[in-house]
């Protein structure tokens, strides 16, 4: 039989009520012995819900007041009998004679003691916020008090961080950071625990910590001190190199000591610090350091510490100027010592082609031994002052590259003092056209053309720097057309190459009348290809001769006034050229520059025949002394009368021909220098091993004082037309300009050419007012362009 059970429903009980009667006295005085046996460490003894509950009850029947206060009494006495207890008994003894690391292990001590005591509060308190955790949520809000962690935090405040135990504790970290400076190892750990303590105690309601207020400002205050002193010291200590390996140093080891134990935002106050007294105020006198300073560091080529030097100068903001400023004036000082060096022996004359022939005393040579070792010395300069730049040149863009990563403004402050320095020599743009003719016509050969390339790229790098570029292009024009015509070129490469580098530099106008003197020689070629096939069908004269013909406006015509009387032999040969030449051209003309040829001549000497290669100039002259027996004399007037040679040319080529190595005639008297008062004779008793023998001009090859005056005569005047075309061409452009607006145009489109001077802008603008190209305005201040 089945038996239903029975179903019991729950009764629910009403919540016991609590005593009415709850005995103050007798829960505070549980609670705040057990409290006391938290302080003591015995908390595992105690029941968290009984503690509770009595801090509930309290709560509950509005004794909160009573029991916050006790609670904040409580933990004041415990942190004061903390204080007595551990911190106190740690202070170190004043004595003044203690090592650092005694000192050190005092500091350490103290330390360790402040942060036991932190570590014994807070582990307290916390366990006092879970008993008490009732209170915070009724009592502490309706009162507007603070949480109990909180109070405790302010109460440390006020009975730790004070005198004595604050001012103990602030000296022992600001010591510890001392040793730590001195070279000494301290316990970092320490330290940082202690800092952190002062980062989580706020000073009032704006967060700021004690750390901020305190110790933050003591840190800065005795860094300030220290590195004050510390680097007068190291200027008085160490060399630039070890003053910069010092200061990197002390920024690395404070960055490390931020990390490592001080506050991050206290870093970056430190490093200014660091910054001002190292080097802020330490910039000038470290660079340039006797016998140590930035020209030794580039003079034995200290990379790293050059690199030093430019990261730490980074670093400040006068560094970069510093720097800059100082490396520029170490340029220009080296730049003016090498122009002082061209300068002061830049005189006398030497050999065309760099090949002397006032070798008198040498015998017994062989074929190449006709040459001296050395250029003459006024060419050596020459050239020895554009490799002495390119050295330099090169020396400092490793610098630039190395030590200093490629600093744009570092560049600009190279290429400043390298165009100063080489715009301050006057012969600049003839030297470098001189450095590139002494290589392009013998400097290259057994080179590869990597190497051509390579030494073309270093010359184009100077003349970049040359502000008078149409004084080059003047030099480089003689050069070049010396080069073409007597046949001196070793690559037609590599003079294309050149031509083709200048034209990326200075533009298609720059090179046209060079690349015209290339097309003249590509003519000339084929003319005389087409000459010779003419003298198979005519009588050919009795000289072969072989003509460029150069176009006037392309090529140098300086040598136009040196002419001379043709012997009938060479007049025979030249008519023959020309009747062929104006059959094929109508309306041209020849005028003939006898000046720029040379000949090759065989004359017969009483021991055998020699080959001697000649100047045209030259070739007139022996030809005078072709029938006259060895006794005769020419002096130099009959000379001078029979070839109508310029006295200079005909001193130069007579001096050549009867005073240097070779001596094809006599001069009577016997020297060195040629004299109106002189005669000469053929000297039929010549001998030399060679069959072929090349007999050079003396000539200046830089240029003389003379030279050079005519030389800037010309160039003076072709500026002023060059002026006056820039100066017509804005004008038509623009039809109304001011005076200045007009002037700056002007100096900004020549400035790829030549630096014009304002007031000879100005003239040449009152120029074209009286020509009538412009006219001045009522203003007295602009123009107007006149159709």
């Amino acid at each position: 039989m089945a038996s239903t059970r029975r179903t019991v429903k729950t009764k629910i009980k009403p919540p016991r009520k609590h005593e009415s009667e709850v005995s103050l006295d007798e829960t505070w005085s549980r609670l705040s012995t057990n409290i006391r046996e938290i302080h003591n460490q015995n908390a595992s003894n105690l029941s968290f819900e009984e503690n509770y509950r009595y801090a509930y009850n309290m709560v509950l029947y509005k004794n909160g007041g009573v029991l916050y206060k006790g609670v904040c009494q409580l933990v004041a006495e415990n942190i004061d009998r903390l204080a007595q207890s551990e911190i106190v008994p740690a202070f170190p003894s004043p004595s003044s004679s203690k090592d650092p690391v005694q000192q050190s292990q005092e500091g350490e001590s103290l330390l360790k003691a402040f942060r036991r005591v932190w570590n014994d509060h807070t582990g307290n308190m916390s366990k006092l916020r879970d008993i008490l955790k009732y209170m915070d949520r009724v009592y502490t809000k309706a009162n507007d008090v603070p949480e109990i962690w909180d109070a405790g935090l302010d109460i440390f405040l006020k009975h730790i961080i004070r005198p004595p135990v604050q001012d103990h504790v602030t000296s022992a970290i600001l010591s510890l950071i001392q040793i730590e400076r001195d070279g000494y190892v301290i316990s970092r750990s320490v330290v940082k625990e202690c800092v952190d303590v002062l980062l989580q105690l706020s000073v009032d309601h704006d967060a700021k910590t004690v750390y901020k207020r305190d110790l933050e400002p003591a840190v800065l205050t005795a860094s300030e001190t220290f590195y004050s002193a510390e680097g007068k010291r190291l200027l008085e200590t160490c060399d630039a190199p070890e003053y910069l390996r010092r200061v990197e140093a002390r920024l690395d080891s404070e960055e490390a000591r931020t990390y490592h134990y001080l506050f991050s935002q206290t870093g970056g106050p430190l490093r200014k610090i660091l910054e001002r007294h190292l080097l802020t105020h330490n910039l000038s006198t470290v660079i340039g350091m006797p016998n140590s300073g930035l020209d030794v560091m580039v003079d034995l080529d200290k990379f790293d510490d050059l690199n030093r030097l430019y990261r730490l100068f980074l670093m400040v903001p006068s560094g970069m100027p510093t720097l800059r400023r100082s490396f520029k004036d170490s340029i220009l000082r080296r730049g003016r010592e090498i122009n002082l060096a061209s300068t002061s022996n830049d005189a006398g004359q030497d050999m065309d082609d760099g090949d002397l022939n006032d070798v008198e005393n040498t015998k017994g040579k062989d074929k190449g031994q006709g040459r001296t070792a050395t250029g003459p010395p006024t060419l050596t300069l020459a050239l020895k002052w554009v490799q002495t730049v390119l050295d330099l040149k090169d020396k400092f863009d490793c610098v630039w590259v190395r030590a200093f990563d490629k600093d744009r403004e570092v560049e600009s402050s190279l290429n400043e003092a390298f165009e100063d320095f080489i715009n301050l020599n006057e012969k600049a743009p003839e030297y470098i056209s001189l450095f590139i003719d002494e290589n392009l016509k013998k400097g290259l050969k057994g080179k590869t053309d990597m190497e051509v390339d390579a030494v073309l790229d270093k010359t184009i790098t100077v003349f970049r720097y040359i502000t008078e570029k149409d004084a080059f292009e003047r030099y480089y024009k003689n050069h070049l057309a010396k080069r073409l015509l007597l046949g001196r070129s070793v690559s037609d490469d590599a003079e294309r190459g050149m031509l083709a580098k200048l034209k990326v530099e200075c533009g298609y106008q720059f090179t046209q009348k060079l690349e015209g003197m290339f097309h003249d020689m590509k003519i000339s070629a084929d003319t005389m290809q087409a000459y010779r096939k003419y003298l198979e069908g005519v009588s050919a004269p009795e000289v072969d001769i072989s003509v460029t013909v150069m176009t006037s406006t392309f090529w140098p015509m300086s040598h136009s006034s040196a002419s001379c009387i043709f012997p009938e032999v060479l007049i025979r040969a030249c008519k023959s050229f020309e009747h062929f030449y104006f059959s094929r051209h109508s309306g041209r003309r020849l005028a003939w520059q006898p000046s720029l040829g040379n000949a090759d001549v065989r004359v017969q000497f009483k021991a055998r025949k020699h080959d001697i290669n000649v100047s045209t100039f030259a070739l007139v002259i022996l030809l005078l002394f072709e029938n006259l027996t060895d006794n005769e004399l020419l002096t130099y007037e009959e000379l001078k009368t029979a070839t109508s040679i310029p006295d200079t040319e005909l001193q130069r080529h007579l001096q050549s021909l009867a005073c240097a190595k070779f001596k094809i005639l006599k001069k009577h008297p016997p020297g060195r220098d040629v004299h109106p008062s002189d005669s000469f004779s053929f000297n039929n008793d010549f001998t030399c091993p060679m069959q072929k023998i090349k007999i050079n001009t003396v000539s200046a090859k830089v240029e003389t004082a003379k030279e050079r005056r005519e030389t800037r005569d010309r160039i003076e005047e072709e500026r002023h037309h060059q002026i006056e075309a820039c100066i017509v061409r804005i004008m038509k452009d623009r039809k109304h300009l001011t005076h200045n607006d007009l002037v700056n145009e002007v100096t900004r489109q020549l400035a790829s050419r030549f630096q014009p001077n304002p007031q000879n802008i100005k003239k040449r603008i009152e120029g074209l007012i009286d020509r009538e190209y412009i006219e001045r305005c009522e203003d007295r201040k602009s123009y107007n362009y006149l159709a």
